[in-house]
Order: C-alpha cells, then sequence, then structure tokens
C-alpha cells in the first residue's frame, strides 16, 4: 500500500545519513519518495553520499543538506532548502539524538547542554519547521526513546532530553489538526547501533537483550516499517508515543 501512497511525496530525514535515518531514506525511496537527507557534520559526509546514491539507485530524487540542528537557523534552512528544491514536504522524520550513560553526581553543566540542544531543543525547532512548512495532511515523527517508560540510572540527560518531545509532540497534534497533519513519536528499545555499545558494558548489554521477546536488541529494522506506517496508512495516530521494543518496557 505504501507504494502508492509514497509515489512523489517529499520526505525529508534529519540525521538520515547512517543508521536507522538512512534506512528509512532507502526505503522511503525505493516506493517513489524524493528525499532529503540531513546530516550534522563532515564526519558523516561520506554515509550521506552514500544514502543518496542509494535513493537515486532505486530511481528516486534525492540531495543532502549538512547543519547543526541545535541552531534554529539551521532547522529553517533545511526547510526552506527542501521546500525550494521539491516545491513542498509532506513527511518529516527526525531521528537526531545523543546517547549519554552517565551517573547524575558525575554530569556537568557542558554536558547536559549538549545534551538538551540535541534531544528536545533540535526537536522542539524540528516539530515548528516542519508545523510552517509541510503540505496539509502532512507527518512529523520523532525518535524517542523507550527509556521514557524504564526505571533505570544513569541516562538521566538522554532521556530526560528526549522526556519533553513527547509535550511537544502532544501540543503539535493538537496545533497542526486543522490541516490534517499528524505528529507521533516512536520509542524503541535499545538499538543495536554503535550510539548503544559506546556508553554500556559487555554485562548491561546482555541484561538488555534479555528483556526483549526474542533476546536481541531492537533493530533499524524493526522500527523503520513503523515510521513508514505512520507515514502512510497510519496516518490516523496523532499525538501519541509509541513504544516500540519487543516487550523491553511500557507504561
Amino acid at each position: 500500500m505504501d507504494k502508492q501512497v509514497l509515489e512523489g511525496k517529499v520526505v525529508l530525514v534529519a540525521a538520515g545519513a547512517k543508521n536507522l535515518g538512512s534506512l528509512i531514506s532507502r526505503r522511503m525511496g525505493e516506493r517513489g519518495a524524493k528525499v532529503v537527507v540531513h546530516y550534522h557534520s563532515d564526519a558523516t559526509r561520506a554515509d550521506a553520499e552514500d544514502t543518496v546514491a542509494a535513493v537515486q539507485s532505486a530511481g528516486s530524487e534525492a540531495f543532502m543538506m549538512q547543519g547543526d540542528l541545535t541552531q534554529p537557523a539551521n532547522v529553517a534552512a533545511l526547510f526552506e532548502e527542501a521546500k525550494s528544491r521539491f516545491g513542498g514536504i509532506d513527511i518529516a522524520v527526525n531521528t537526531v539524538g545523543k546517547v549519554l550513560r552517565k551517573p547524575i553526581i558525575d554530569t556537568g553543566e557542558d554536558e547536559y547542554d549538549v545534551m538538551f540542544d540535541i534531544n528536545a531543543k533540535a526537536a522542539y525547532f524540528f516539530i515548528k519547521e516542519a508545523g510552517k512548512h509541510l503540505n496539509d495532511n502532512g507527518k512529523i515523527i520523532t525518535i524517542v526513546t523507550s527509556l521514557l517508560a524504564a526505571f533505570t540510572d544513569g541516562y538521566s540527560t538522554y532521556a530526560g532530553g528526549k522526556a519533553p518531545v513527547e509535550d511537544f509532540t502532544r501540543a503539535a497534534a493538537k496545533e497542526f489538526a486543522s490541516r490534517g497533519i499528524s505528529v507521533t513519536a516512536i520509542g524503541p528499545g535499545p538499538m543495536d547501533t554503535p550510539f548503544f555499545y559506546g556508553q554500556e558494558t559487555p554485562e548491561r548489554v546482555a541484561y538488555h537483550k534479555s528483556q526483549s521477546l526474542n533476546g536481541e536488541l531492537t533493530k533499524v529494522e524493526d522500527i523503520e516499517p513503523i515510521v513508514r506506517f505512520l507515514a502512510t496508512d497510519g496516518w490516523w495516530i496523532t499525538g501519541q508515543t509509541i513504544f516500540a521494543n519487543g516487550g523491553y518496557t511500557t507504561r
């Protein structure tokens, strides 16, 4: 069904160069969508080039754009350029995030500021610009974390930085409803990406795996179809945070 629905649509993916963002970009492109691949820094430029090339090889249009989305002016510029290039935007997906596992008493102000800038501030202004620029009946999807439903240590600035996105999502869903725009968040479980392993010990990795229904971490392949569903047939879901984690945690 999504092949027909996505044909000719314009999809903007923040942090779309690698991991989950890249898979979303590629799958959208394979289904006929035009894709804007955002990437943060020169370190991910090659990944962004590979993702754009994959979308183009699938027969769809794509371009990439760099920017630090903790700066609202850069978020605005990203949306304006996407709209200028493709004439409009239908779907905006924000996969931007930074993970830090550190005790509260050891966390400095600079670390707090960085974590909240990336996980909360960037998300807020992404939703704002999406609300300004998306076509009517558009879709806004933000990746958060299943830690929002967990009772654990060490992730105060990560889960804490993602927590406001639930309120941003609810408010935006109400404010944009008259234009038919749905706004949702997805909370994956611990994901099998380099971001996760850098924060955990082997013992804790084993514990996290043991909490899912198949004894594995969440994979990007588990989350991408949910993003695509919310962007197509699942448009009626709005204002919600969906915990997609194989039974890792729930509310």
